[in-house]
């Protein structure tokens, strides 16, 4: 008589013969692939923080520091009337004259009605005053003083005055 050997399909748990031949048992099919998805997900999750954060360092650093810097800049002054200055007669050296008329040109938020010129009188003086006929007559020269005397004055109005014109302008 034949013997019957008895098989069992539905098993999860596979009987190992006698002796530990055979191949190992199989397993899950679910936990495997859970554990290839894990490494994947860690690595697109730092991937996005990792893309978020660059992109929020450069947005700061290209956009945000050009708006703050644009909003530091004050807006350059908007002219406003002319100031005109009585011309004086100045002594210059070797016994040499110079006749200095001016005109402040004043930003608009400043009234050149009650505007008082004699602070800019007395720099132009103090400035002019004792100087060479050559210092007063050469552009180059001429220049630097008027840049001078700018300068001086625009510290002395402040944001009232933004330029300055010579209306007369003799030496003798």
């Amino acid at each position: 008589m034949a013997t019957v050997e008895k098989r069992v399909i539905a098993s999860s748990v596979r009987a190992q013969r006698p002796g530990g031949g055979g191949a190992a048992p199989a397993a899950e099919p679910g936990k495997d692939d859970a554990k290839k998805k894990k490494p994947k997900k860690k690595l697109l999750i730092i991937a996005v923080a990792l893309v978020l954060v660059v992109g929020g360092a450069a947005y700061y650093f290209l956009v945000m520091s050009k708006a703050s810097g644009a909003a530091a800049a004050p807006p350059p002054p908007v002219p406003g009337s002319v100031a005109k200055v009585s011309s004086v007669s100045l002594n210059l050296a070797s016994g040499h004259y110079l006749r200095l008329g001016l005109g402040l040109q004043l930003t608009s938020t400043a009234d050149a009605k009650t505007f008082d010129t004699s602070k800019a009188l007395d720099l132009a003086i103090s400035l002019y005053s004792e100087r060479t006929v050559d210092e007063v007559t050469i552009a180059s020269s001429r220049d630097a003083l008027k840049a001078q005397l700018l300068a001086a004055i625009e510290k002395a109005y402040p944001e009232e005055v933004m330029g300055l014109y010579f209306t007369d302008y003799v030496t003798q």
